[in-house]
């Protein structure tokens, strides 16, 4: 008689969840994948977090296509975890589960003024152009002429860079249709970009400040002070070289020899501060921020108010400072790191605590929100290799539910409207012809009853 697969259910369609379950499916083993997400549509933060303007690094889905495509391996759209399905449900049907949920919450600036009208977090607006479900009916007041972006990771960025951008060059992505609208009535004409530390410490890569550079309607303008290497950074660059700062620092010193060119919008780099206030009556009105000094602490190059402050006149603050995860019920949590406490991608009962067999953690819920798409990718294989270890161990737990139908009889019975992944390649379809009809790869479907809706509608054709 074959051997029964060994059932892992993976919680995290984006790109750390088809990772792991590319690994276990190319095991000289029977294995057997469920992947589960809470949307309708796979692929995470590809999809919904990406810029449009970004398509070779969304290409990436093309590789989660043949994943999907192996006979051991079921999507499971639409269904929410700690909702739909608990995590006790999980554990009584397979020999593991692998938790991918990643970071959706963002990290607070934690000043006055934060919650005002026109005060928002980057993941609202990048979730807002991307058709993410979530955020397709928040709205932004761009009749305003001038914002801040809080924060120099890639992010902040891509938020900085699409405020600037020419909309009929973003007319050809896979941009949200409300949001290309909304950005062809936009006014804003000035965006700081704001970083605590110098430039040498700033997070975004080469490639994302190049771009900005290239930007055909945007000044970039860049403060000679900044590009000056304070005692503490010149030695940090010293002791560890970072080609990546090193070619940051000149692509900066470029922009500055540049200078401004009279283009009708400008992007305002202010590095060494910080946001100290935000101010208005109802509404952002004004942005109060501080000037640091840099030192050498105990973990790198750090920030020191330098006492100086300024007000820049902005109605728009969006705030791009990090993510953190959260806590899924039934699974431990570890609130400071904001991570599910883990051992090379075992979950443990708490920080130190015990491993919990057949529970693992892969992703942005395993180590933090760091890297770009490819770091998931040995991320996933060291998580996997564990559980496979296990399993060879023999510690994995028998599934209380053997028929793995057992699964999809207990969704039903609770009312869910499962989406397959043929159910995904129809709404797949139905996206990239729609796009088509204006020259762009697709043309997202951002509310999830409609996408049910094209869904059932080709279950119910002749």
């Amino acid at each position: 008689m074959a051997a029964q697969p060994l059932r892992v259910a993976i919680v995290g369609a984006g790109p750390s969840g088809f990772y792991a379950a590319e690994h276990l499916l190319r095991q000289d083993r029977p294995v057997a994948v469920d992947l589960y997400d809470r949307l309708p549509t796979p692929f995470g933060l590809v999809r919904g977090g990406v810029a449009p303007d970004h398509p070779k690094i969304k290409s990436v889905t093309r590789i989660y296509d043949k994943v999907a495509a192996h006979p051991a391996f079921r999507f499971f759209g639409n269904v929410s975890a700690g909702r739909d399905l608990t995590a006790e449900d999980l554990s009584r049907h397979y020999h593991a589960v692998v938790w991918a949920v990643g970071a959706e919450a963002d990290r607070t600036l934690d000043i006055p003024g934060e919650g005002l009208a026109g005060s928002h977090t980057a993941t609202e607006f990048v979730g807002w152009y991307n058709g993410h479900p979530d955020f397709r009916n928040r709205t932004f007041d761009l009749s305003q002429e001038a914002a801040a972006v809080v924060g120099v990771g890639n992010v902040a960025m891509d938020v900085t860079r699409i405020l600037a951008t020419d909309p009929d060059d973003l007319a050809t992505t896979d941009i949200a249709a409300p949001a290309l609208e909304a950005l062809r009535q936009s006014r804003v004409r000035t965006i700081y970009l704001l970083g605590r530390r110098g430039p040498a410490q700033a997070a975004f890569t080469n490639p994302e400040l190049k771009e900005l550079a290239e930007l055909p309607l945007a000044d970039i303008v860049v403060r000679p002070e900044d590009l000056e290497l304070d005692p503490a950074t010149r030695a940090a660059l010293e002791a560890a070289p970072d080609r990546e700062a090193e070619k940051n620092l000149k692509t900066l010193q470029a922009l500055l020899d540049r200078g401004v060119q009279g283009r009708p919008r400008r992007i305002v780099l202010l590095f060494s501060t910080s946001p100290l206030r935000i101010e208005g009556e109802h509404r952002v009105e004004r942005l109060v921020v501080g000037a640091n000094r840099l030192e050498a602490g105990p973990h790198g190059v750090q920030a020191v108010p330098a006492g100086a402050e300024r007000t820049l006149p902005v109605g728009l603050v969006f705030r791009s400072v990090g993510y953190r995860s959260r806590p899924m019920p039934g699974v431990a949590f570890d609130a400071r790191r904001a991570i599910i406490p883990n051992e090379r991608g075992r979950v443990l009962t708490s920080d130190g605590g015990e491993a919990v067999a057949g529970c693992y953690a892969v992703g942005w819920i395993k180590r933090g929100p760091s890297g770009v798409i490819g770091t998931n990718k040995p991320d996933a294989v060291e998580t996997v290799a564990c559980l496979l270890e296990d399993a060879d161990r023999g510690i994995l737990p028998d599934p209380v539910q053997q028929n793995p139908d057992a699964v999809v009889a207990l969704l039903q019975s609770r009312g869910v409207d499962v989406v397959s992944w043929h159910g995904w390649q129809v709404l797949d379809a139905h996206e990239t012809g729609a796009g088509a009809a204006r020259g762009a790869p697709r043309e997202k479907v951002t509310a999830i009853g409609e996408m049910l809706a094209i869904i059932r509608g080709s279950r119910q054709a002749p």
